[in-house]
């Protein structure tokens, strides 16, 4: 079973309101309640007009520009501060770990990631997901981003497995559940907010919690009917 990072194994919104609050801590001071509120909306949007893209100047910038700090980061220095603190603010809950550690127990796993080597890697450190998993692939690590098939086949080879035996489990309906498609492989869709589905990708399976990976249908028991077990 191959698994995304962001917004699958490990949540980004909650990581972009720890680095808000950081921000918060250091540039402002005494925010009211309600303002705060807003400060954290609006960076939100500012930082998913920018998702996937490496540069973060533009959004600490732009969020500056609508709210003036009393102590403003340089903008020289706002990608490396971004680059410092982002990973450290993610983390993982306890029974993604415990649920990734059943699957383990009977199939081999692994992340495919899109992603800067050193951002991803420092994800990967912070939450020891390295020590759960088989083998992970970065793009900028091996040449190819989702949704392009090759780092699925990479990700097929490293593991010595078959793409019909293989479910991916990702968030995202281009990248993650389409690009594997390409690849002949099955994929679930984690749709933790329950998202509706505009696109015409039918991914094999949806789920908006990782429990339901161990049920009947979603999970462990469909590679078993797959491999006669």
């Amino acid at each position: 079973m191959l698994f995304d990072l962001d917004d699958t194994l490990i949540s980004r919104e909650v990581a972009v309101n720890h680095i808000f609050s950081m921000i918060l801590d250091k540039c402002y001071k005494d925010v009211k309640h309600s303002v705060k509120n807003d400060m954290l909306q609006t960076f939100k949007e500012y930082d998913k007009r920018k998702y996937g893209l490496s540069d973060k100047v533009q959004v600490v910038e732009s969020f500056f520009d609508e709210f003036p700090p009393q102590y403003r980061i340089m903008s020289s220095n706002i990608q490396d501060f971004w680059d410092t603190n982002f990973p450290r603010c993610f983390s993982v809950d306890q029974n993604t770990v415990d649920i990734v550690n059943t699957l383990k127990m009977q199939y081999k796993v692994a992340i495919i990631t899109n992603g800067t080597v050193k951002r991803q890697k420092a994800k990967l450190i912070k939450t020891n997901l390295y020590n759960y998993f088989d083998t992970v692939l970065i793009s900028d690590e091996v040449g190819f981003r989702k949704p392009d098939k090759r780092i699925f086949d990479l990700a097929l080879n490293r593991l010595n497995v078959r793409p019909d035996e293989t479910l991916f489990v990702g968030d995202d309906l281009e990248k993650d559940i389409a690009g594997c498609q390409n690849a002949n492989m099955k994929g679930i869709w984690f749709n933790p907010h329950t998202n509706k589905n505009d696109t015409e990708i039918t991914p094999f399976a949806e789920v908006n919690s990782f429990d339901r990976l161990l049920s009947l249908k979603y999970g462990i028991d469909y590679f078993k009917k797959q491999n006669g077990k």
